[in-house]
């Protein structure tokens, strides 16, 4: 078969053993080995399901746990919440996407993570702090981006250096004092950007040069007027640069 790509081996059911066989396939909604319920074949699963959904009710107590999976996303919301339990995570994930939001609770301590990361995405704000001492900080991460600015403060302090990027980057300017001795640079880095000129004078003697430097092009000058030489060469530099800018166009006296 040189030169030739080999068949397929695509899986076909016998169609004298579905029930379906009176309807779906005499009325062309159904097709053996393209569109089908009863082959293990996710694909042929979905587009039976797709075409025909007033079937997928049927199977949500299948054997077969894919085709459980695919009949939650055709079956009416009322009938799948009692999946919420089902012991393939994948059919909980099918599950965790369509429950209405209001019904999600149950699903916050799911083993599976990505269970939880869905009801995270979807979870009501006034529910969502459930899920700020999760495990898994990809789900806390989900928690960091969404809960409002003002409840951010239970995850100042959080394990992972992601999170706290996140939250450094939402927190309310009034409160990034409380990151400003962070054990990651990188955040004490977002902190240097974003506080205000006077607070910021606290991370002049950081032991990171980049936030150094990024102090210096904020605080006020005359923060800087007795500034120490900086080892950083960068620092050094734009300390002299403001304080010679600011002797040539002094600040007007208010």
């Amino acid at each position: 078969m040189s030169g030739q790509e080999r068949p397929v081996n695509v899986p076909i059911a016998d169609c004298s053993f579905c029930p379906f066989r009176g309807k779906t396939l005499l009325m062309g909604r159904c097709m053996p080995g393209d569109t089908c319920i009863r082959v293990e074949s996710g694909r042929q699963i979905d587009r039976f399901l797709r075409i025909n959904p007033v079937y997928a009710e049927h199977f949500l107590h299948d054997d077969f746990w894919e085709r459980r999976a695919i009949a939650v996303r055709y079956a009416p919301q009322k009938a799948i919440a009692e999946l919420i339990n089902d012991e393939d995570e994948v059919v909980r994930r099918a599950i965790a996407y369509r429950l209405p939001i209001t019904q999600l609770l149950p699903l916050v301590n799911d083993p599976d993570r990505e269970v939880r990361m869905t009801v995270a995405d979807r979870m009501p704000i006034d529910l969502l702090e459930q899920l700020a001492n999760d495990p898994d900080y990809i789900v806390r991460l989900t928690v960091a981006r969404r809960l409002p600015e003002g409840r951010l403060f239970r995850l100042i302090r959080d394990s992972d250096v992601e999170v706290r990027k996140i939250v450094a980057e939402r927190l309310p300017e009034v409160s990034l004092a409380l990151m400003a001795e962070d054990d990651a640079s990188e955040v004490r880095r977002i902190v240097a950007e974003r506080m205000d000129a006077e607070d910021a004078i606290i991370l002049l003697n950081d032991p990171d040069w980049v936030v150094r430097y990024t102090a210096v092009l904020r605080v006020p000058v005359d923060a800087l007027r007795d500034f120490p030489d900086d080892p950083e060469p960068d620092v050094q530099m734009a300390v002299q640069e403001r304080l010679s800018s600011e002797a040539q166009y002094p600040t007007p006296e208010s």
